[in-house]
């Protein structure tokens, strides 16, 4: 994040969460313990409850930026997930689908954005996210386990307020495909991680800290969740799960039209590449076709993004 001189010579400006780079579609961490280990065949549903809070915006440094104030975040995500007794190159075939509602909370210390105004909120429904292809296998007499996703598409409902920094909606698509793997190297020690790149499509009017709006194309990401977990029983572990993400190939904006500063400014902006690491503590039980997780998951080397923590609790049932 950088200060920009533009627009009637001289204003001062600044990138918030809401202004950084790349889609952003994924929210860090929400896999945990065993994610490689796919449900048997039938129908699965999962609700994911989330919450992320930050009151600190790191720059290109890793330095605060003095003006930001804090954001909060609620979700509630419901995941409907179904395998087939279908099989294809030894792996059980399904699809999942993904229905989630949003809330942002967005301040600052000085009157910021569109409006002119110290803090931004929005509730609604961002995206629809569906995977036709999901192959799992479970291997190695049950000690190793892998979900192939060939790509959760991220279907926008195309509800983005245009002057609202802290808006959910969105008007462009995310492509991503996943590879998710556990191994359990003892029946009570399990490693696990979900590998994802993002690719995305191009986003109409995406507002500026400049106050203007250009045609961009969000820069492409790789992110995984990874965890590490004992269990205390056969129903019951402990351990720890974190994140890395890293925006990897900058934003493309169309400038035709834009000059001087402004365009200078502009340009400067598409090479906001976020990163972060996170990392926390968490339970897990099952109980019968019931099973659910607690997670929270702490932030550190931000740079152009928020660096706060989450915490995510997870509720499943196997039907």
């Amino acid at each position: 994040m950088r200060f920009f001189l533009a627009v009637s010579l001289v204003f001062l400006v600044f990138s918030s969460a809401a202004w950084a780079g790349g889609g952003r579609a994924y929210p860090l961490g929400a896999e945990g313990f065993l994610v490689g280990v796919a449900p048997p065949p039938g129908l699965t549903v999962l609700n994911y409850a989330y919450f992320y809070h930050a009151s600190e915006l790191k720059d290109s440094d890793g330095d605060e930026v003095p003006i930001f104030d804090e954001v909060t975040v609620w979700a509630e995500v419901m995941r409907f997930i179904y395998f087939t007794k279908k099989t294809l190159w030894g792996g059980t075939y399904g699809q999942h689908f993904f229905l989630l509602y949003v809330s942002t909370d967005l301040d600052f210390k000085v009157p910021v954005g569109p409006k002119n105004r110290h803090d931004y909120t929005d509730s609604n429904v961002p995206y629809l996210i569906y995977s036709p292809f999901l192959l799992a296998w479970h291997l190695k007499q049950g000690k190793l386990h892998v979900v192939l996703d060939i790509a959760d598409i991220y279907i926008p409902l195309y509800n983005e307020e245009k002057d609202n920094p802290a808006s959910v909606g969105r008007n462009f698509w995310t492509i991503e495909p996943v590879l998710a793997v556990t191994y359990m190297f003892t029946p009570q020690l399990a490693a696990s991680i979900k590998l994802m790149y993002d690719f995305n499509t191009e986003q109409d009017d995406y507002l500026t800290p400049m106050g203007v709006k250009v045609d961009r194309t969000p820069g492409q990401e790789f992110h995984f969740d990874w965890s590490v977990s004992y269990a205390l029983r056969p129903n019951l572990r402990v351990g720890l799960s974190g994140f890395y993400y890293r925006q990897v190939k900058d934003d493309d904006f169309d400038l035709d039209g834009y000059s001087g500063a402004l365009r200078a400014a502009l340009e400067d902006l598409e090479d906001n590449q976020g990163l972060v690491w996170g990392m926390g503590p968490g339970v897990w039980y099952r109980q019968g076709r019931w099973f659910a997780s607690l997670r929270s998951q702490f932030e550190f080397g931000a740079k152009e993004v928020t660096e706060g923590y989450n915490v995510w609790f997870k509720l499943g049932y196997v039907f």
